[in-house]
């Protein structure tokens, strides 16, 4: 049976890893805000995409926002 990790809709961006990006998310903890800025770096290296740079600076701003706000 195949699993989750083996397959990916909508390219192999991500399949293609040596480390998944959600397999190294979910092993750090890394929560939301900063899986994403694993997933848009990781997609830079593969497509050299500028928008996900700034996908990625906008969800460090974000990360940022938050501690400065008092969030957990």
């Amino acid at each position: 049976m195949e699993k989750p990790t083996d397959k990916q809709v909508g390219g192999d961006h991500y399949k293609n890893c040596t480390i998944q990006p959600v397999v190294y998310i979910e092993s750090n903890k890394l929560g939301f805000l900063m899986g994403n800025v694993v997933k848009y770096v990781t997609r830079y290296s593969v497509n050299s995409n500028v928008q996900d740079l700034e996908k990625a600076k906008h969800y460090i701003e974000l990360q940022l926002q938050l501690l400065e706000e008092g969030a957990p």
